[in-house]
């Protein structure tokens, strides 16, 4: 991830929108970014139900601390955040995998690309399986 800095965080994630503009592979480019931001299993500050109390992307950045959630809400806002795909829909949905018993927090733009199930980059939302059941979603707005 780009750095310790929060100045240098926020300007690759800029760098990253502004990138995504004019990229051929743009949700594999967001994702790839994404994919390097440190991990942590749990992130007790947010509670992915209560939409009112999560923290605006630029908080999320400069405390740098990033759990599944986390990550698919800053892969959900990237895309959200550049003109090529403001007008987009973009959700937000808790899936549950029946067959493996596993919680997955998937980005799904315009009901076609998913990206973020089972740790990885964008797929067809076609490719899902049919084990997958969606236990909340959230339409991403632009953050406040």
């Amino acid at each position: 991830f780009p750095s310790h800095d929060t100045d240098e965080r926020l300007t690759a994630w800029v760098a990253l929108r502004t990138n995504a503009e004019k990229s051929k592979n743009c949700f594999d480019d967001i994702w790839q970014f994404w994919q390097q931001a440190p991990f942590t299993p749990y992130n007790p500050k947010i509670d992915p139900y209560f939409q009112r109390n999560w923290p605006s992307p630029w908080e999320i950045i400069d405390q740098n601390v990033y759990d599944d959630f986390t990550k698919a809400l800053m892969i959900g806002w990237t895309i959200k955040l550049t003109n090529k795909f403001k007008d987009s829909k973009v959700e937000l949905r808790t899936c549950v995998d029946k067959n493996k018993n596993c919680v997955y927090n998937v980005v799904i733009i315009d009901e076609d690309i998913a990206i973020n199930y089972d740790d990885n980059g964008p797929i067809r939302v076609t490719q899902l399986p049919d084990s997958i059941a969606v236990e909340n979603f959230i339409e991403l707005d632009r953050p406040r």
